[in-house]
């Protein structure tokens, strides 16, 4: 279980977010420059104790209206290599030190703690409560086979990051609420995003079936769906949320860490 810490953050993570954000192809805030804050999330716990792992949702006040995004982030003491690309930047830890915060997309750590949760095999976590699962965040998986941890491409589009396994399934994480094709989720695909009425959704239908429009309420975005190698019969099933992911706005935040030690934290 992680450790929570009550402490101070040097940038933020709003700040980070506020300077890395607009880099991102799915990003569509206005022209002044993101205006964020924080909306909820959860967090799940890297078994070894040595990587944060957060899953956060903010909203973004900047364009006609707020929108929500989601944003997951991995914390850790050391650079991560190879992963240059996807560092959101470093920050001064009030009781670890330097931290170097990265898009959890590209941490192998966060995407095989992900498909555990997608199967049931990891519990989610309260973003702000050390030690406390978060029994509103509410997963459903249909088929027998595996969630491959092993993602070897990551690509952003407009709408979501995609992650593709060698064996053809993809996990799109979904950025934003509402798609702007209305297709988020095609045949061998699937995804989580931002919620609030939906964590995510389990789908498995054939190959060449139709787009897959999302099963959400007007915000609610979050999908994990998969087909088989044969054309077999399709099998749903959505996992969902209680009530909408919300989060503490303490002052300073919580800072997540990881599980095994105590004074460490994300």
């Amino acid at each position: 279980m992680a450790v929570i810490h009550r402490t101070t953050l040097q940038p933020t993570k709003l700040e980070l977010l506020t300077a890395w954000l607009p880099s991102r192809p799915w990003y569509h805030g206005g022209a002044g420059g993101p205006r964020l804050a924080r909306a909820g999330g959860f967090r799940l716990d890297d078994p070894k104790g040595e990587v944060g792992i957060e899953f956060m949702v903010v909203t973004d006040s900047s364009g006609a209206g707020p929108a929500a995004c989601l944003v997951p982030l991995t914390y850790r003491g050391a650079p991560l290599d190879g992963a240059e690309h996807a560092l959101v930047g470093t920050m001064e830890h009030g009781v670890l030190g330097r931290r170097w915060v990265y898009d959890a997309c590209h941490d192998p750590v966060a995407v095989a703690e992900l498909a555990a949760l997608i199967e049931g095999r990891a519990q989610a976590q309260a973003q702000g409560v050390s030690d406390t699962p978060d029994r509103e965040v509410v997963r459903a998986y249909a088929d027998r086979a595996p969630v491959p941890a092993d993602f070897t491409a990551v690509e952003d589009t407009e709408e979501h990051t995609a992650l593709s396994a060698p064996d053809g399934t993809v996990l799109r994480v979904l950025r934003t609420p509402i798609a702007r094709s209305g297709r988020l989720a095609a045949s061998r695909a699937g995804g989580v995003g931002p919620c609030r009425r939906r964590v995510g959704a389990a789908r498995r239908h054939p190959r060449a079936g139709p787009p897959v429009r999302p099963a959400h309420g007007p915000r609610g975005v979050a999908r994990f769906s998969r087909a088989p190698r044969n054309r077999g019969p399709r099998h749903s099933a959505a996992p969902r949320c209680r009530r909408p992911v919300r989060g503490p706005r303490a002052t300073p935040g919580p800072v997540h860490g990881p599980s095994s030690s105590p004074g460490r934290s994300r």
